[in-house]
């Protein structure tokens, strides 16, 4: 006996469209399709969602959650269905960013995660009570991008939906270009009053910064429980606040799923809100300003001038000064091992995570962090 949602996804015309097209009803494509949706398959309990504090305190004690404009989600989610797209900086978004919306009594997204975090007991909790579902990322199987995109359209009749349009995490540090597979399954939900709700996170330290700027760029993917290793071993001494900004709701009224163009340019909107809302933090600044060996003087006018240049270009600021900056960046960086500070002169420690933050600013700035330093 099928499930609703399997029925469902069956039923589409695009999944019928292409059993048609493999012989028969394609028993062989069906299968492939069903083993796909029991892959994909997700239940989200409430009750327990919120009792998930308290076994990851350990890593949520660390991080202070900062929700910003959060009466924007809680008027979207009053007036329909709500796609939430967000920028992706670390694992812990997929406990920060959901936890937010639960701080604030909003209800919780069905999240869109990477495969590679389903296993383990952290894959059950994933499951089995958060509601999120795996992504198989940079497939070019089509069995499996129809059923994603068919059940994604399923599930948005009856849940919101959260997901990072990046795909990964940020391995250089700044706003990477946007796939649109997902935006494109949100639109052929068809759902009658669905907005999509730009959505941006900002440390001040980032929990893997070391790991992820020390690959530059993703080539493979590692075992989570490897991953997870070595958060753990840069997790001593870890402190961070996190700030979830969210902006205005963007509608898709009138948007038309099946012109690629149209779900381009939609994307692009969304990516562009995103990265006007990223909170500009101490850290990120003053890694934008640092050079190889500076004084603390000429750090701070630095900071201040590109603070002029992010206030110019409507950045979201949580810095107001180049005094404050590095009154509240420098020594975070200091304990983090990325820069020292010595008898009033800054030295870089470690290029490639101090990169990793500056590139943080680099969609709001004119000149790459990479020429700075």
């Amino acid at each position: 006996m099928l499930d609703e949602i399997t029925q469902a996804v069956l039923a589409r015309e695009e999944v019928s469209r292409y059993l048609g097209s493999h012989g028969e009803g394609g028993p062989a494509a069906r299968e492939r399709i069903q083993g796909y949706l029991e892959e994909l398959r997700t239940t989200q309990r409430y009750s327990l969602y919120r009792a998930l504090k308290h076994p990851l305190y350990p890593i949520l004690r660390k991080i202070e959650r900062l929700g910003e404009h959060v009466e924007i989600a809680k008027a979207a989610t009053r007036a329909g269905r709500v796609v939430y797209a967000s920028n992706h900086r670390s694992h812990t978004d997929y406990l920060v960013e959901p936890l937010v919306l639960d701080d604030n009594g909003i209800r919780p997204p069905i999240i869109a995660a990477g495969i590679n975090l389903f296993g383990g007991p952290l894959g059950l909790l994933h499951r089995h009570v958060t509601g999120a579902i795996p992504i198989r990322r940079n497939t070019r199987d089509q069995a499996y991008l129809i059923t994603l995109k068919a059940y994604v359209a399923e599930l948005l009749q009856k849940h919101d939906f959260f997901f990072y349009p990046e795909g990964g995490r940020s391995y250089s540090g700044g706003l990477k270009a946007a796939k649109t597979g997902l935006v494109h399954a949100a639109l052929h939900a068809r759902h009658p009053h669905m907005v999509i709700v730009p959505t941006a996170i900002a440390y001040d330290l980032v929990l893997e910064d070391h790991v992820l700027a020390r690959q530059g760029v993703k080539r493979t993917q590692k075992a989570f429980s490897r991953e997870l290793a070595e958060m753990i071993r840069y997790a001593v001494g870890y402190r961070s606040r996190a700030f979830v900004t969210f902006g205005k709701a963007i509608s898709v009224d009138g948007i038309d799923a099946e012109s690629r163009r149209e779900v381009l340019d939609l994307t692009h909107s969304v990516m562009a809100a995103v990265g006007r809302l990223v909170k500009v933090l101490p850290t990120a600044v003053v890694a934008s300003a640092m050079r190889p060996s500076i004084t603390r003087r000429d750090l701070q006018d630095r900071a201040d001038a590109i603070l002029d240049t992010l206030r110019a270009a409507g950045a979201n600021m949580g810095v107001a000064s180049g005094r404050e900056a590095l009154d509240l960046g420098v020594e975070p960086l200091e304990a983090r091992g990325i820069i020292a500070m010595e008898r009033g002169r800054a030295r870089v420690r470690d290029r490639n995570v101090l990169r990793y933050y500056a590139r943080t600013l680099d969609h709001l700035l004119a000149s790459p962090s990479d020429r700075t330093h």
